[in-house]
């Protein structure tokens, strides 16, 4: 079955291209099937690496864009697929690029500091989704997502000038930002169902959906950017403002645990409203960012392994559980409303390693072979594929693989680390030998030694 038409995040002079792309299948020969972690997350590196230089776009104004899709599609500079870019290779962006392509976004901000979804190529600035078309308001998102494009390009540059230079407008986006002034959530204006035009569109990745009220995704996305603003005040020599932006993100995390964990269904769900359906991807992506308790992550867990043959495809994660959609949405089984995406890839196998990590390890595995086959789509269902090279679809599962092996890192440590106390309490004089063990992770030596 084709994608919803219109696929509102590709601009309307090209959903031709994206319909008949959605339908095509590849015909190459099979290839050798990748069988390790290790071989994955080489794979996906090199190709994210190879999706980001192959994506980057001359702008009328000769500022070097990066869209969505490599190859064209997509043609406008998409902000949350470019903070995803980002977020997953980092690298392959010169310091140049990294700032050129974040002042175009703070620089599209409008007078009132809300984000754009995406801007044109001839620098027009495009607030909603469907090229303007979709909401009576600004994306939820545009807000959250201008920040972390500003974060992860201070993180590379470490250009102190130019961040003096817009940190007063990054604040003044996130007090842009659509919220619950009795949550501090943020908020989408409940309307008539009858009526054609939302408020606005919730995150981006689900813009095709009307969510409304107090909405779980972007709400988790302003927790993230209260941090990475934080860490930007203080890097811009402003204590108070860096702990009060903190303080804002440790405020809400408990209130989005209240106001959207369902104890029943042992996850999140979506919103307060309308579309309610418990949310496979907000779920995730609160373990990742650790608004979820312990307990909650690990119920979490227990439910994706559970009903894992439900929520992934070739690697690939649904939006809500198996069987459910959304309650108002676009065509069911296409895009947003039943596809399998690899954008939450990284999340769900994040959270998977909690309770089995060989069957999070087998997920990226799945998903490389996939692309290795098939190309690396936006999102597929059964046969069918969305865009090809699709950046989001390799660099954000590479973000998730990343921090999931640095976790397992820490937590190697921290046992090493137990061990070394008790150690050196028995036996003061290993402790040069144990110091070595803790830094190459020698676990053998240390039982020797004993």
């Amino acid at each position: 079955m084709p994608p919803p038409t219109p696929i509102s995040r590709i601009c309307t002079n090209r959903i031709g291209t994206a319909v008949a792309a959605a339908m095509v299948l590849c015909a190459a020969p099979a290839l050798a099937q990748v069988t390790s972690l290790g071989e994955a997350t080489s794979w996906l590196e090199a190709k994210a690496q190879q999706l980001v230089r192959q994506s980057r776009t001359a702008m009328n104004n000769r500022t070097s864009a990066f869209i969505p899709q490599a190859g064209g599609g997509y043609e406008s500079f998409w902000l949350r697929d470019y903070a995803y870019m980002l977020e997953g290779r980092l690298d392959a962006f010169s310091n140049k690029e990294l700032i050129d392509s974040c002042n175009v976004f703070v620089n599209a901000m409008r007078k009132d500091g809300a984000g754009v979804d995406c801007v044109k190529l001839d620098g027009t600035p495009i607030y909603k989704p469907g090229g303007g078309s979709m909401g009576e308001n600004p994306v939820a998102d545009g807000s959250m997502f201008t920040v972390e494009v500003a974060w992860y390009t201070w993180q590379k540059t470490k250009d102190r000038q130019w961040l003096s230079g817009i940190i007063d407008k990054l604040a003044k986006t996130m007090k842009a930002a659509p919220r619950n002034p009795g949550t501090g959530l943020v908020y989408i204006k409940p309307g008539d169902p009858r009526a054609g035009t939302p408020d606005r569109c919730p995150y981006g990745f689900t813009d095709t959906i009307r969510k409304e009220g107090d909405e779980l995704f972007c709400s988790l996305l302003y927790v993230q950017a209260c941090r990475q603003l934080g860490d930007l005040m203080e890097a811009a020599d402003r204590p108070d403002d860096a702990r009060r932006w903190r303080g804002e993100a440790a405020r809400l995390a408990p209130v989005i645990r209240d106001t959207f964990w369902d104890e029943k269904a042992g996850l999140f769900r979506a919103a307060t409203v309308r579309c309610r359906q418990p949310d496979i991807w907000g779920s995730a992506f609160a373990v990742y960012l650790d608004v979820a308790t312990l307990e909650q992550a690990r119920t979490i867990a227990r439910y994706f392994k559970e009903h894992y043959g439900e929520l992934v495809q070739k690697g690939q994660i649904r939006h809500l559980p198996g069987g459910i959609y959304w309650e108002a949405g676009c065509e069911r089984d296409t895009y947003q409303n039943g596809g399998y995406w690899a954008t939450a890839t990284g999340w769900f196998v994040y959270t998977l390693d909690l309770v089995d990590p060989k069957l999070a390890e087998r997920t990226v595995i799945d998903l490389v072979n996939d692309f290795r086959q098939r190309g690396v789509s936006e999102w597929v269902f059964g046969p069918h594929q969305g865009v090809k090279n699709y950046l989001a679809s390799a660099t954000m599962p590479l973000a998730g693989v990343k921090k999931m092996l640095a976790r397992r890192s820490s937590a190697k440590t921290e046992d090493l680390t137990t061990e070394y106390c008790v150690l050196c309490t028995e036996n003061p004089g290993a402790v040069h030998l144990l110091t070595a063990c803790l830094r190459g992770g020698r676990r053998d030596v240390l039982a020797a030694e004993r």
